[in-house]
């Protein structure tokens, strides 16, 4: 069944990058708790209307560049489906709505919606034309969604759960960049400005750095975690057993000139998926159980 453009244009495939609102309350093991467990679905929601807003108006801004696009020629907006006048009312109505319910749980997960919010147009309109501020202001965005779960379920993070989530999330928006250019050649900028920037050879090294990186944090936020809470079982240890996998697994995935589009490798790869049910279910027994 075909979805009706203005619900395509909303991409409510992306809203799955939003349960990293979970990912703090989760470790903290609080999501066993109603009260708690509501607040994040909030800060869940909050988000996705917001995002879904910010879509409309970088698919209005980009309209002309989409239109030559192999694939994103296709979007609402870009293929004439969705009028512009229309996209920018929803677009409009979305973002201050999603921001209006991310201060219901707590008013600072509200100013983390509002920077998510600014950071996203501040991407859309210059960043994203800049080289490498346009992969940190990408990945700045996913740390900005733990931030706004952990802020609207009282829950603090630690330094290595920070750093975890800032480097992991920049292995995935590089390698979104990589897999671009492997799909479109080097040097070849019609469809993103900044790919002209980038080389194969670059992205590499930054995919490295970013994966070294993200596995040294959450080693050290593993066993920091299992210190601090006392735990019997080796489940945390054991965790950073299926992140890897799973890291690793994504990195073959962008050599084999997947990765464009994250969410639909996450959503078709069947090993990733078995994988990130196993790191949950090893690391929720070190949190609920042991």
């Amino acid at each position: 069944m075909t979805m009706p453009p203005l619900l395509r244009e909303a991409r409510p495939k992306q809203w799955t990058k939003n349960v990293l609102v979970f990912a703090a309350p989760g470790a903290a093991g609080v999501l066993n708790e109603w009260g708690t467990l509501w607040q994040a679905l909030l800060s869940f929601v909050a988000l996705s209307l917001t995002a879904s807003g910010t879509y409309f108006w970088n698919d209005i801004l980009d309209v002309e560049a989409d239109r030559v696009h192999p694939t994103k020629c296709r979007r609402p907006i870009a293929a004439g489906l969705v009028n512009i006048d229309v996209a920018r009312v929803v677009g409009t109505l979305l973002l201050l709505s999603g921001i209006a319910i991310g201060f219901i749980p707590d008013w600072r997960c509200g100013v983390a919606v509002v920077v998510y919010a600014v950071l996203t147009v501040c991407y859309s309109t210059v960043l994203k034309h800049q080289p490498v501020l346009d992969l940190l202001a990408i990945a700045a965005g996913f740390v900005v969604r733990a931030i706004a779960g952990a802020e609207a379920t009282s829950v603090e993070m630690s330094s290595w759960f920070l750093l975890c989530a800032s480097f992991g999330a920049l292995f995935i928006v590089t390698g979104k960049r990589y897999a671009e250019i492997k799909e479109i050649g080097e040097g070849n900028g019609s469809t993103r400005s900044t790919l002209t920037f980038y080389s194969l050879d670059y992205l590499r090294m930054v995919l490295a750095v970013s994966l070294g990186a993200t596995l040294v944090a959450y080693c050290t936020w593993a066993f920091a975690t299992k210190e601090i809470s006392g735990a019997s079982w080796p489940s945390y240890e054991l965790s950073i057993v299926p992140m890897l996998a799973a890291l690793l697994r994504y990195l073959l995935a962008l050599e084999q000139g997947r990765g464009a589009a994250p969410e639909e490798v996450f959503a078709s790869d069947r090993t990733l998926q078995v994988l990130g049910v196993v790191w949950v279910i090893i690391f929720g027994l070190g949190v609920y159980v042991s």
